[in-house]
């Protein structure tokens, strides 16, 4: 339960600190002195966003503290599953500064948004008037009746299952499509792959073909040149080779006259024999040479095929275009294997379906099993704030399409008057009509959902006279199982309190400033008999403020 509630800088609040008591506490004041304020202050620690718009005195950061009683409510697990230090009395604190940066605190230890949101989830209900048109959101009614079937649990496994089950869909989709788009494409795959294997790809051949190209191109030339350089080497007048033997000669009989002339007749020795080789293999080239246009053709044409695939495919060489040969490989193994991917996924997802449609089914016969206590219920209570021709009724068909909510179409029925049809309750239903079947509903879940606290923004939207002491009824029986924080500005309701807390304003320094303040029991008294008689109210009107407050039971 929230025990306590400290504000600082917020809209119109400078400093603010409120105690809250079990049971059920009212809380009042008029129109436009900040009741509103005060419930957006506080959904700051329930996880909610906010800006620099918040703060009071734009100079100064805005603190919210909210301090809860923990004890005996189930939570504990989760303050360890988020590395949380779990006491009895926790706090929940929001600081926004000057300059929009919002953190948020639970016992001292900073957490997201989403965790404080996700904790405070589990402490408070508010119950705001905008939320009554939520009886007609199917979201809602489902949430509704799981809670009352206590069910809760089941759904919850259910939809993990569901989530897998659309999880393979997407899949399964998804490979549909590679299936369909693979198969397009295979005919494209298969002739590009088809030409580049015939051309059988080979980086070296390229590389000789190259070279075999330019001497067959250059044959006179490079001819010329070989015989020449043999003439030169040996079969001249005063060739190389006779020239170095007739140096050798003169040389190698001067070893003996040191290590100096050995070492050069060794060289000259060594140039001989060289030249001899270079010879051998200048004699060798020269024979091999031969002008032969046929074969440079031959060559060419190879090299203009794998010259015009590196081009078609954007490859500088051939090593790149062998690469996207098994590219297109790869693509047409694929297209084949695509269609033993969407199988294997169609078999998971009917598998998945399956089990998916029985556990929907269980979750309706249980939703159904609930529904006559649940309308039984909401009825009396109808009944009970003030519409005695009310009736209402949930129905609940199963259909072929599988939703997070099971197979259900799920619908509210309602009429206020005796012989009315039945229509969905959000069209029918006036606003005053819409906040007593909204209190009917929380009133009955309440228990179910085990919530400590829940509080109500003017629950009495559209409601008078008898009807809002019916309400006040209810609230209180409420409070015995929970705590129960009521904004109202009815008197009937006020007067029901537990404890009475009063929401004013007051100008300071040219500043309008909201306050809130715990009433005293004489303090309650008038302030009743204000929200029955005006500022002035009567003496009759204080001794019925007394009366509603020391009778409410009557």
């Amino acid at each position: 339960m929230l025990k306590n509630l400290k504000i600082e800088n917020y809209a119109l609040i400078s400093k603010l600190d409120a105690e809250f008591n079990e049971g059920l506490t009212v809380i009042t004041g008029e129109t436009g002195a900040g009741k509103s304020i005060l419930l957006g202050a506080l959904s700051m620690i329930l996880g909610e966003r906010a800006d620099t718009g918040v703060l009071m005195d734009k100079d100064r950061k805005c603190i919210i503290e909210g301090t809860f009683y923990l004890k005996n409510i189930q939570v504990k697990s989760l303050f360890e599953d988020n590395d949380l230090d779990y006491e009895d009395i926790s706090i929940f604190r929001r600081e926004i500064n000057p300059r929009g940066k919002s953190r948020a605190f639970v016992n001292d230890t900073p957490v997201t948004l989403q965790v404080m949101k996700t904790l405070a989830g589990r402490l408070i209900d508010i119950h705001s008037q905008h939320e009554s048109l939520m009886v007609g959101s199917s979201g809602f009614q489902f949430a509704v009746i799981d809670s009352y079937a206590g069910i809760n649990n089941k759904l919850s496994g259910y939809r993990k299952l569901y989530g897998e089950f659309r999880g393979k869909e997407r899949a399964l989709e998804q490979a549909r499509e590679a299936e369909r788009q693979a198969r397009a494409d295979l005919d494209y795959f298969q002739y590009q792959f088809d030409e580049l294997e015939k051309a059988g790809l080979d980086q070296q051949e390229y590389i000789d073909l190259e070279e075999e190209l330019g001497i067959l191109k250059n044959a006179e030339e490079i001819g010329y040149n070989l015989e020449k350089s043999l003439h030169m080497l040996q079969e001249g007048e005063q060739s190389i080779m006779d020239t170095l033997g007739e140096v050798n000669r003169l040389m190698k009989p001067l070893s003996r006259f040191g290590k100096d002339y050995e070492e050069l007749s060794g060289r000259l020795e060594s140039m001989l024999i060289e030249s001899k080789d270079i010879a051998g293999e200048v004699l060798s080239l020269r024979d091999r040479i031969s002008h032969d246009p046929a074969r440079a053709e031959l060559v060419e044409s190879r090299l203009d095929v794998l010259n015009r695939l590196m081009m078609k495919h954007n490859a500088k060489s051939i090593g790149e275009l062998e690469e996207i040969r098994d590219g297109f490989r790869e693509r047409i193994e694929s297209a084949s294997s695509a269609g033993d991917q969407v199988q294997r996924l169609e078999r998971e997802t009917i598998e998945l379906e399956s089990g998916l449609r029985k556990e929907a089914s269980d979750i309706s016969k249980m939703r159904n099993r609930a529904v006559p206590d649940f309308e039984k219920e909401i009825t009396t209570l109808l009944r009970e704030l003030g519409m005695p021709g009310a009736r209402f009724k949930l129905t609940l068909q199963v259909t072929e399409v599988l939703t997070p909510n099971g197979a259900d179409c799920l619908s509210f029925l309602f009429n206020a008057n005796v012989g009315g049809k039945l229509e969905d309750v959000s069209r029918i239903a006036s606003g005053g009509e819409l906040s007593r079947v909204m209190l009917a509903i929380k009133s009955m879940i309440s228990q179910k959902t085990l919530l400590p606290t829940i509080i109500f923004d003017e629950i009495d939207t559209g409601i008078s006279g008898e009807t809002s002491k019916r309400v006040g009824s209810i609230l209180g029986r409420m409070s015995g199982n929970m705590q129960v924080i009521a904004i109202t500005h009815l008197p009937q309701i006020a007067s029901r309190g537990d404890s009475h807390l009063l929401v004013y304003k007051q100008v300071e320094n040219g500043r309008t400033r909201t306050y809130l303040k715990t009433l005293t029991q004489d303090q309650r008294i008038s302030e009743v008999a204000k929200m029955l008689g005006g500022k002035k109210p009567t003496d009759h009107m204080v001794e019925t403020a007394k009366e509603l407050i020391f009778n409410k039971d009557s």
